[in-house]
Protein backbone atom coordinates (compact mmCIF):
# COMPACT_ATOMS: atom_id res chain seq x y z
CA UNK A 1 0.00 0.00 0.00
CA UNK A 2 1.04 3.43 -0.63
CA UNK A 3 1.61 5.79 2.43
CA UNK A 4 2.66 9.18 3.50
CA UNK A 5 6.11 8.40 5.52
CA UNK A 6 7.85 10.82 7.72
CA UNK A 7 11.48 9.70 8.27
CA UNK A 8 12.84 13.03 10.50
CA UNK A 9 11.53 15.69 11.88
CA UNK A 10 11.07 19.07 9.91
CA UNK A 11 11.28 17.18 7.24
CA UNK A 12 8.89 16.60 4.36
CA UNK A 13 6.93 13.36 4.43
CA UNK A 14 7.57 10.76 1.04
CA UNK A 15 5.41 8.38 -0.23
CA UNK A 16 6.46 5.13 0.08
CA UNK A 17 5.40 1.65 -0.41
CA UNK A 18 4.55 -0.26 2.77
CA UNK A 19 3.42 -3.66 3.80
CA UNK A 20 0.66 -3.74 6.05
CA UNK A 21 0.20 -7.24 8.43
CA UNK A 22 -2.79 -9.10 8.15
CA UNK A 23 -4.87 -8.19 10.97
CA UNK A 24 -4.61 -10.32 14.43
CA UNK A 25 -6.72 -11.20 17.81
CA UNK A 26 -8.78 -7.53 18.45
CA UNK A 27 -7.63 -5.98 15.42
CA UNK A 28 -9.07 -5.04 11.75
CA UNK A 29 -8.24 -3.86 8.63
CA UNK A 30 -9.65 -0.39 7.30
CA UNK A 31 -9.47 0.78 4.02
CA UNK A 32 -8.62 4.77 4.60
CA UNK A 33 -11.48 6.65 2.50
CA UNK A 34 -10.54 9.98 4.21
CA UNK A 35 -8.05 11.92 6.50
CA UNK A 36 -7.87 15.11 8.26
CA UNK A 37 -4.90 17.02 8.66
CA UNK A 38 -4.76 18.31 11.99
CA UNK A 39 -2.55 20.87 14.09
CA UNK A 40 -1.62 17.63 16.53
CA UNK A 41 0.22 15.98 13.38
CA UNK A 42 2.20 19.15 12.76
CA UNK A 43 3.25 18.89 16.35
CA UNK A 44 4.91 15.61 15.17
CA UNK A 45 6.47 16.81 12.08
CA UNK A 46 8.04 20.05 13.65
CA UNK A 47 9.63 18.00 16.66
CA UNK A 48 7.54 20.01 19.40
CA UNK A 49 6.95 16.50 20.17
CA UNK A 50 8.95 12.70 19.83
CA UNK A 51 7.83 10.19 17.67
CA UNK A 52 9.34 6.96 16.81
CA UNK A 53 10.90 7.46 13.56
CA UNK A 54 9.81 6.84 10.64
CA UNK A 55 6.52 6.91 10.73
CA UNK A 56 3.12 7.51 9.19
CA UNK A 57 1.04 9.90 10.99
CA UNK A 58 -2.54 10.46 10.88
CA UNK A 59 -4.83 10.32 13.55
CA UNK A 60 -8.54 12.15 12.01
CA UNK A 61 -10.15 9.19 9.94
CA UNK A 62 -13.34 7.39 8.26
CA UNK A 63 -12.89 4.25 6.06
CA UNK A 64 -14.34 0.88 5.59
CA UNK A 65 -13.25 -2.18 7.17
CA UNK A 66 -11.87 -4.53 4.88
CA UNK A 67 -10.53 -7.76 7.07
CA UNK A 68 -11.93 -8.34 10.78
CA UNK A 69 -9.48 -10.33 13.10
CA UNK A 70 -10.12 -13.30 15.54
CA UNK A 71 -12.86 -11.97 18.48
CA UNK A 72 -13.60 -9.09 16.50
CA UNK A 73 -17.62 -8.91 16.88
CA UNK A 74 -18.44 -5.03 17.11
CA UNK A 75 -17.72 -4.63 13.26
CA UNK A 76 -17.10 -6.82 10.29
CA UNK A 77 -16.12 -6.13 6.69
CA UNK A 78 -18.13 -3.34 4.87
CA UNK A 79 -18.51 -1.34 7.88
CA UNK A 80 -18.39 2.54 7.71
CA UNK A 81 -16.54 3.28 10.40
CA UNK A 82 -14.70 6.15 12.33
CA UNK A 83 -11.20 5.44 13.49
CA UNK A 84 -10.74 6.48 17.27
CA UNK A 85 -6.92 7.32 18.33
CA UNK A 86 -7.53 5.69 21.66
CA UNK A 87 -8.55 2.18 21.07
CA UNK A 88 -9.80 1.45 25.19
CA UNK A 89 -9.47 -1.30 26.30
CA UNK A 90 -13.05 -1.11 28.50
CA UNK A 91 -12.09 -3.18 31.57
CA UNK A 92 -9.01 -0.99 32.89
CA UNK A 93 -10.11 1.81 36.21
CA UNK A 94 -10.56 4.24 33.73
CA UNK A 95 -12.44 2.74 31.01
CA UNK A 96 -14.98 1.08 34.23
CA UNK A 97 -15.11 4.96 35.37
CA UNK A 98 -16.54 5.97 32.09
CA UNK A 99 -13.48 8.16 31.01
CA UNK A 100 -12.22 5.60 28.01
CA UNK A 101 -10.13 8.81 26.61
CA UNK A 102 -7.67 8.43 29.16
CA UNK A 103 -7.18 4.53 28.91
CA UNK A 104 -3.62 3.76 29.01
CA UNK A 105 -4.30 -0.14 28.12
CA UNK A 106 -5.05 -0.08 25.04
CA UNK A 107 -7.64 -2.72 22.89
CA UNK A 108 -4.57 -4.28 20.89
CA UNK A 109 -2.59 -7.31 22.08
CA UNK A 110 0.07 -7.05 19.20
CA UNK A 111 3.76 -6.61 20.26
CA UNK A 112 4.57 -3.91 17.74
CA UNK A 113 8.00 -4.34 18.63
CA UNK A 114 8.50 -8.03 17.46
CA UNK A 115 5.88 -8.27 15.54
CA UNK A 116 5.12 -4.78 13.62
CA UNK A 117 2.05 -3.64 11.92
CA UNK A 118 4.03 -2.13 9.29
CA UNK A 119 7.44 -2.69 7.21
CA UNK A 120 9.03 -0.62 4.70
CA UNK A 121 10.99 -3.32 2.93
CA UNK A 122 12.45 -5.60 6.02
CA UNK A 123 12.74 -1.97 8.12
CA UNK A 124 9.35 -1.57 10.83
CA UNK A 125 7.59 1.74 10.22
CA UNK A 126 5.43 3.13 12.97
CA UNK A 127 1.66 3.97 13.01
CA UNK A 128 0.48 7.02 14.74
CA UNK A 129 -1.64 6.19 17.81
CA UNK A 130 -1.66 2.75 16.00
CA UNK A 131 -4.22 4.43 13.59
CA UNK A 132 -1.71 5.59 10.89
CA UNK A 133 -4.37 7.31 8.74
CA UNK A 134 -1.73 8.87 6.04
CA UNK A 135 -2.34 5.58 4.13
CA UNK A 136 -4.31 3.55 2.10
CA UNK A 137 -5.03 0.85 4.94
CA UNK A 138 -4.93 1.10 8.65
CA UNK A 139 -3.90 -1.84 11.14
CA UNK A 140 -5.77 -0.05 14.35
CA UNK A 141 -7.50 -2.47 17.14
CA UNK A 142 -10.99 -2.46 16.34
CA UNK A 143 -11.99 -1.15 19.79
CA UNK A 144 -11.52 2.12 18.51
CA UNK A 145 -13.49 2.02 15.30
CA UNK A 146 -17.47 3.30 15.54
CA UNK A 147 -20.05 2.47 12.68
CA UNK A 148 -21.55 5.50 11.18
CA UNK A 149 -24.55 5.20 9.11
CA UNK A 150 -24.57 5.92 5.30
CA UNK A 151 -25.64 9.58 5.44
CA UNK A 152 -22.82 10.58 6.49
CA UNK A 153 -19.99 11.59 4.36
CA UNK A 154 -16.44 10.06 4.86
CA UNK A 155 -14.97 13.56 5.42
CA UNK A 156 -17.48 14.83 7.86
CA UNK A 157 -17.37 11.17 9.77
CA UNK A 158 -13.11 11.84 9.39
CA UNK A 159 -13.10 14.72 11.48
CA UNK A 160 -15.55 13.92 13.85
CA UNK A 161 -12.54 11.28 15.08
CA UNK A 162 -10.50 14.43 16.20
CA UNK A 163 -11.52 18.23 15.40
CA UNK A 164 -15.12 17.83 16.19
CA UNK A 165 -14.90 15.17 19.05
CA UNK A 166 -12.35 17.61 21.46
CA UNK A 167 -13.79 20.47 20.54
CA UNK A 168 -17.13 19.50 21.32
CA UNK A 169 -16.28 17.31 24.02
CA UNK A 170 -14.19 19.99 25.87
CA UNK A 171 -17.58 22.05 26.41
CA UNK A 172 -19.85 19.64 27.34
CA UNK A 173 -17.82 16.49 28.73
CA UNK A 174 -14.69 18.74 30.35
CA UNK A 175 -16.43 22.09 31.64
CA UNK A 176 -19.68 21.44 31.22
CA UNK A 177 -20.52 24.65 29.79
CA UNK A 178 -24.04 26.37 30.92
CA UNK A 179 -26.68 28.05 29.24
CA UNK A 180 -26.14 31.75 29.46
CA UNK A 181 -22.49 32.41 30.49
CA UNK A 182 -19.81 33.55 28.89
CA UNK A 183 -16.91 31.45 26.32
CA UNK A 184 -13.72 32.96 25.08
CA UNK A 185 -11.54 30.21 22.38
CA UNK A 186 -7.87 31.04 21.52
CA UNK A 187 -7.45 29.90 18.19
CA UNK A 188 -10.03 29.01 15.72
CA UNK A 189 -8.81 25.97 13.53
CA UNK A 190 -10.43 23.17 13.45
CA UNK A 191 -10.92 22.09 17.12
CA UNK A 192 -11.62 26.30 18.23
CA UNK A 193 -14.48 26.18 15.70
CA UNK A 194 -16.13 23.08 17.06
CA UNK A 195 -15.67 24.61 20.63
CA UNK A 196 -17.33 27.38 19.73
CA UNK A 197 -20.34 25.78 17.59
CA UNK A 198 -20.54 23.57 21.12
CA UNK A 199 -20.28 26.49 22.97
CA UNK A 200 -23.14 27.90 20.74
CA UNK A 201 -25.21 24.72 21.44
CA UNK A 202 -24.57 24.99 24.94
CA UNK A 203 -26.32 28.01 24.79
CA UNK A 204 -23.45 30.69 25.82
CA UNK A 205 -24.95 34.10 25.51
CA UNK A 206 -21.22 35.20 24.43
CA UNK A 207 -18.44 33.44 22.87
CA UNK A 208 -15.61 35.58 22.02
CA UNK A 209 -13.08 34.23 19.50
CA UNK A 210 -9.68 35.07 19.99
CA UNK A 211 -6.45 34.76 16.57
CA UNK A 212 -4.41 36.90 14.80
CA UNK A 213 -5.93 35.88 11.20
CA UNK A 214 -8.73 38.55 10.32
CA UNK A 215 -10.04 35.99 7.93
CA UNK A 216 -10.52 33.01 10.42
CA UNK A 217 -12.02 35.27 13.12
CA UNK A 218 -15.30 35.88 10.03
CA UNK A 219 -15.42 32.14 9.90
CA UNK A 220 -15.36 32.12 13.71
CA UNK A 221 -18.32 33.97 13.63
CA UNK A 222 -20.03 32.13 11.27
CA UNK A 223 -19.65 29.07 13.72
CA UNK A 224 -21.51 31.02 16.45
CA UNK A 225 -18.76 33.79 17.96
CA UNK A 226 -20.56 36.88 19.01
CA UNK A 227 -17.36 38.90 19.12
CA UNK A 228 -13.33 38.49 17.51
CA UNK A 229 -10.51 39.99 19.16
CA UNK A 230 -7.39 40.42 16.73
CA UNK A 231 -4.44 38.88 19.52
CA UNK A 232 -2.17 41.71 16.98
CA UNK A 233 -4.03 44.94 18.21
CA UNK A 234 -2.48 44.30 21.55
CA UNK A 235 -2.88 42.35 24.71
CA UNK A 236 -5.67 39.80 24.00
CA UNK A 237 -6.46 39.29 27.69
CA UNK A 238 -7.32 43.21 28.46
CA UNK A 239 -9.30 43.02 25.50
CA UNK A 240 -11.44 40.16 26.22
CA UNK A 241 -11.27 41.95 29.96
CA UNK A 242 -12.70 44.94 28.62
CA UNK A 243 -15.57 43.27 26.33
CA UNK A 244 -17.00 41.67 29.09
CA UNK A 245 -16.14 43.79 32.09
CA UNK A 246 -13.79 41.36 33.76
CA UNK A 247 -13.35 38.17 32.10
CA UNK A 248 -15.24 34.61 31.15
CA UNK A 249 -16.60 31.94 32.94
CA UNK A 250 -14.81 29.28 30.28
CA UNK A 251 -11.63 30.57 28.45
CA UNK A 252 -10.64 27.33 26.03
CA UNK A 253 -6.74 27.09 24.54
CA UNK A 254 -6.96 25.84 21.02
CA UNK A 255 -3.64 26.03 19.85
CA UNK A 256 -1.01 24.13 21.74
CA UNK A 257 1.44 26.81 23.29
CA UNK A 258 2.50 27.83 26.69
CA UNK A 259 2.27 31.76 26.43
CA UNK A 260 -1.40 31.39 24.93
CA UNK A 261 -2.51 28.38 27.89
CA UNK A 262 -1.14 30.79 30.52
CA UNK A 263 -3.55 34.05 27.97
CA UNK A 264 -6.57 31.43 28.64
CA UNK A 265 -6.20 31.60 32.39
CA UNK A 266 -5.73 35.00 32.20
CA UNK A 267 -9.17 35.60 30.58
CA UNK A 268 -11.19 33.48 32.90
CA UNK A 269 -13.19 35.36 35.54
CA UNK A 270 -12.88 34.98 39.25
CA UNK A 271 -14.30 31.73 39.60
CA UNK A 272 -14.38 31.05 36.07
CA UNK A 273 -12.49 27.73 34.41
CA UNK A 274 -9.64 27.73 31.79
CA UNK A 275 -9.50 24.53 29.50
CA UNK A 276 -6.40 23.32 27.66
CA UNK A 277 -6.98 21.76 24.68
CA UNK A 278 -4.05 22.30 22.32
CA UNK A 279 -0.83 19.88 22.84
CA UNK A 280 1.41 22.32 24.84
CA UNK A 281 4.80 21.21 24.61
CA UNK A 282 5.52 18.44 27.39
CA UNK A 283 8.78 20.44 28.56
CA UNK A 284 6.71 23.46 28.76
CA UNK A 285 5.87 24.65 32.12
CA UNK A 286 2.76 27.02 32.18
CA UNK A 287 2.77 29.57 34.91
CA UNK A 288 -0.38 30.60 36.27
CA UNK A 289 -0.81 33.58 39.62
CA UNK A 290 -0.06 32.44 43.40
CA UNK A 291 -3.44 34.42 43.83
CA UNK A 292 -4.89 31.40 42.29
CA UNK A 293 -6.60 30.38 46.05
CA UNK A 294 -8.45 33.89 45.86
CA UNK A 295 -9.91 33.79 43.03
CA UNK A 296 -10.92 30.15 42.93
CA UNK A 297 -10.16 29.71 38.94
CA UNK A 298 -9.78 26.04 37.86
CA UNK A 299 -7.22 25.19 35.23
CA UNK A 300 -7.82 21.74 33.65
CA UNK A 301 -7.10 19.93 30.60
CA UNK A 302 -9.25 18.55 28.18
CA UNK A 303 -8.06 15.13 26.47
CA UNK A 304 -10.20 14.28 23.08
CA UNK A 305 -12.58 16.08 24.54
CA UNK A 306 -12.75 13.45 27.54
CA UNK A 307 -14.52 11.42 25.08
CA UNK A 308 -16.76 8.37 25.86
CA UNK A 309 -16.76 7.88 22.12
CA UNK A 310 -19.19 5.34 21.74
CA UNK A 311 -21.58 7.48 23.30
CA UNK A 312 -20.38 11.44 22.33
CA UNK A 313 -20.05 10.61 18.63
CA UNK A 314 -23.17 8.67 17.52
CA UNK A 315 -25.20 12.07 19.87
CA UNK A 316 -22.37 13.99 17.50
CA UNK A 317 -23.39 12.69 13.91
CA UNK A 318 -27.35 13.03 15.02
CA UNK A 319 -26.71 16.76 16.09
CA UNK A 320 -24.74 17.06 12.14
CA UNK A 321 -28.17 14.94 10.98
CA UNK A 322 -30.44 17.27 12.39
CA UNK A 323 -29.02 20.47 11.11
CA UNK A 324 -27.65 21.75 14.84
CA UNK A 325 -23.63 21.41 14.15
CA UNK A 326 -21.87 22.36 10.85
CA UNK A 327 -19.39 19.75 10.17
CA UNK A 328 -19.38 20.19 6.24
CA UNK A 329 -18.25 23.74 6.44
CA UNK A 330 -15.22 22.50 8.37
CA UNK A 331 -13.56 21.60 5.39
CA UNK A 332 -11.67 24.61 3.88
CA UNK A 333 -9.68 22.56 0.89
CA UNK A 334 -9.16 19.01 -0.11
CA UNK A 335 -5.55 17.19 -1.10
CA UNK A 336 -5.17 14.36 -2.72
CA UNK A 337 -2.39 12.06 -0.66
CA UNK A 338 0.27 12.59 -2.93
CA UNK A 339 0.15 16.87 -1.99
CA UNK A 340 0.25 16.20 1.75
CA UNK A 341 3.43 18.22 2.48
CA UNK A 342 1.20 20.90 0.55
CA UNK A 343 -1.53 20.49 3.06
CA UNK A 344 0.72 20.58 5.94
CA UNK A 345 2.07 24.08 4.34
CA UNK A 346 -1.49 25.51 4.14
CA UNK A 347 -2.17 24.45 8.05
CA UNK A 348 1.20 26.18 8.70
CA UNK A 349 0.07 29.75 6.86
CA UNK A 350 -3.19 29.70 8.83
CA UNK A 351 -4.67 29.21 4.68
CA UNK A 352 -7.71 26.53 6.36
CA UNK A 353 -9.24 25.66 9.37
CA UNK A 354 -9.35 22.13 8.44
CA UNK A 355 -8.08 20.19 5.36
CA UNK A 356 -8.94 16.77 4.02
CA UNK A 357 -6.79 14.61 2.29
CA UNK A 358 -9.08 12.16 -0.12
CA UNK A 359 -7.34 8.95 0.37
CA UNK A 360 -9.58 5.86 -1.35
CA UNK A 361 -12.95 5.41 -2.91
CA UNK A 362 -15.82 3.55 -1.60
Amino acid sequence: MRAAVLNEARSPMTIDELTVADPGPGEALVKVIAAGVCHSDLHFIEGTYPARMPTVLGHEVAGVVQEVGPGVTNVQAGNRVIIGFVQPCGHCEFCDAGRPNLCAVGGGVRDLRNDPALLRGDDPVTAMTNVGGFAELSLTPASGLLKIPDAVGMDVAALVGCSVMTGYGAVVNTAKVEPGTTVAVIGTGGVGLNIIQAARLAGARRIIAVDIAEHKLQYARDFGATDGVDATAGDPVQQVHELTGGGVDYAFEAIGLKQTAEQTYGMARRGGTAVIVGMVPPADQIEVSGMIWLEEKTLKGSFYGSGRFHTDMPRILDLYLAGKLDLEGLVSKRFPLDEINEAFDALRSNEVARSVLEIGAE
